[in-house]
This record gives C-alpha cells, sequence and structure tokens, in this order.
C-alpha cells in the first residue's frame, strides 16, 4: 500500500510547489537545476524547504517496465528523518490542476 507524504503541484515555469507532510508540513519547491550537465549524475530538481533551506533532489526516470516518465526524489534533512527518505512523484489520478502526490517509496 503506498502513503502519500505531501502534494505539490506543477507551475507554469516547470518548477513544483507544495506541502511535505511527514510530520513537518514544511512548504517546499522544487527548483530546476539550471547548473546540471547532460548525462551527468545531478538531481534534475533541488527542493528547498521555507524554513529548512535545502531538503533533498530529485531526478527524471523512465519506468523500466512501462516507459512512463516520472520524479524519483530523495529528502535528507534530521528535521524530517535519521535517514533518507525516497519518494516518487506521480499526477493525482483524476486531478485536473497539475496536482502531484509524494507517494513514499521504502528502501530497505
Amino acid at each position: 500500500m503506498s502513503k502519500s507524504i505531501g502534494n505539490v503541484k506543477l507551475l507554469e515555469d516547470g518548477n513544483y510547489e507544495g506541502i511535505l507532510a511527514m510530520g513537518v508540513n514544511e512548504r517546499i519547491r522544487m527548483v530546476q537545476n539550471e547548473t546540471r550537465k547532460a548525462k551527468s549524475q545531478e538531481p534534475d530538481f533541488i527542493i528547498f524547504g521555507d524554513t529548512m533551506g535545502e531538503v533533498g533532489a530529485a531526478w527524471n526516470m523512465t519506468g523500466e517496465t512501462s516507459g512512463k516518465k516520472y520524479i524519483s526524489t530523495t529528502f535528507e534533512h534530521p528535521n524530517i528523518s535519521a535517514r533518507k527518505v525516497y519518494a516518487n512523484l506521480g499526477q493525482r489520478k483524476g486531478a485536473k490542476d497539475k496536482t502531484h502526490a509524494l507517494i513514499w517509496n521504502p528502501r530497505s
């Protein structure tokens, strides 16, 4: 069963803005990484919290089986969790306002 840890909305400039829940209820902004070089492992987005500064990063991905595009996020900040938190960003089913859910992706 998947668990939403937040919601973000795609903005006209290609960035995302919303709320990271997880007990912190931090307003976040996913900003395109303008300094990323082609074919590098640098993130496509840097994630900033209103009060916590940089809290994570995100990469554009393509599903191996489905071929569908999605965004993989990693949150790393002591106010969020003692360990990295992984989530996938996907458009909410039936959402017409470009709202996306951050779906927790537990890794062992």
